[in-house]
């Protein structure tokens, strides 16, 4: 029988999500996340039919958690309103935050990058993770249309994918650019992406 307690079912998710960023898709068990949860062995198969479906429930649960009227920015880089010019220094600063805000949910985007891999060889979770992106990427476009920010279409989705592989980079070899290297590889990035559509 399935469970229904939301709380204790988000509860659970959060831990599957701290396991996966400790332990990697490997790590992820039934028994890893009772431990995690600090709830009694058997507790998180009352509440998933199967590791499939903790997985996925997991996406879905790490997209929550980051949707940008929570905790910041999604992965595909929901960005905040714009304040003050709209101008190529207002996109550099908004790239930098969205970098910067990595930290603020570490887990949470190593669980992303654990999700993806599985994703591979899951089809259903390789589903619902395309959609989020896609979707992330759609709003993203349109924000910037709409916000009156330099740039088209194209740009935008050359700096997804750019500060997509600095994120990876700050979590997966933090040493090799600091803060202040991904700012400036930002900085210079910025104009050169937006400056040719813009």
């Amino acid at each position: 029988m399935v469970r229904r307690n939301d709380e204790r079912r988000a509860a659970l998710l959060d831990a599957a999500i701290e396991v996966l960023a400790e332990g990697g898709a490997r790590g992820l068990t039934f028994r890893a996340v009772d431990a995690e949860a600090g709830v009694p062995n058997g507790t998180t198969s009352n509440y998933f039919a199967n590791r499939d479906q903790l997985l996925i429930q997991a996406g879905t649960r790490v997209y929550e958690r980051l949707d940008p009227g929570e905790e910041g920015a999604s992965e595909g880089g929901a960005a905040e309103e714009p304040s003050g010019p709209q101008d190529t220094e207002r996109f550099v600063e908004l790239m930098v935050d969205l970098v910067a805000k990595v930290g603020g949910f570490r887990s949470g985007y190593l669980a992303l990058l654990e999700l993806r891999l599985e994703a591979v060889r899951r089809p259903e979770l390789r589903r619902l993770l395309t959609e989020r992106v896609r979707a992330d990427i759609a709003h993203n476009v349109a924000h910037q249309a709409a916000s009156g920010l330099p740039g088209d279409a194209i740009s935008v989705k050359l700096l997804i994918c750019a500060y997509n592989w600095l994120i990876l980079e700050q979590l997966t070899l933090p040493e090799v650019f600091d803060e202040a290297e991904r700012a400036e590889l930002i900085r210079a990035a910025v104009p050169r992406l937006v400056g040719e559509a813009g």
